[in-house]
């Protein structure tokens, strides 16, 4: 078995790595895919300095942005209750149903937080009533809101 060699890629490559990784593969890959696509550099003491200085500045953009949702979760949480006023019929039904988007609109109008509706998280809301819903804003960090629905 020949000797693998240590590559930085350049770029995202499938199923190999993204752009900036330390990646080890077979020399002949390297030598005739690679390095003439200009995918990957080999490795030098200069490169594996830029290699952790750029993980770094990635990690500390990491924690920043989760530092920001923990604000926002702080801002969204603190208003406790956002109210969504429908069309109701016999039995307190609601006409149709309460969507991720109407909750992200109320909480943006209210909090002037930006909230992505794909990350919201409701029950199946059909009627009058007090819902509770997750909003995520970070992989890390989900805020729980209480929904009030009323009748217009």
């Amino acid at each position: 078995m020949s000797k693998r060699v240590q590559l930085v890629l350049t770029q995202d490559v499938k199923k190999l790595g993204k752009n900036g990784d330390l990646v080890e593969v077979a020399p002949g890959y390297a030598r005739n895919f690679l390095i003439p696509q200009k995918m990957a550099v080999r490795t030098t003491p200069g490169i594996l300095k830029q290699v952790e200085r750029r993980r770094e500045q990635e990690r500390q953009r990491l924690l920043e942005e989760k530092q920001q949702a923990e604000v926002r979760k702080s801002a969204v949480e603190s208003v406790g209750r956002f109210t969504i006023q429908k069309q109701a019929g016999e039995g307190d039904t609601i006409f149709g149903s309460v969507t991720a988007q109407e909750v992200a609109d109320v909480i943006t109008a209210t909090t002037n937080q930006e909230v992505d509706r794909r990350g919201i998280t409701l029950p199946d809301i059909r009627k009058i009533g007090s819902y509770k819903a997750e909003v995520k804003l970070h992989p890390d960090v989900t805020a729980v809101v209480e929904i009030q629905v009323l009748p217009l």
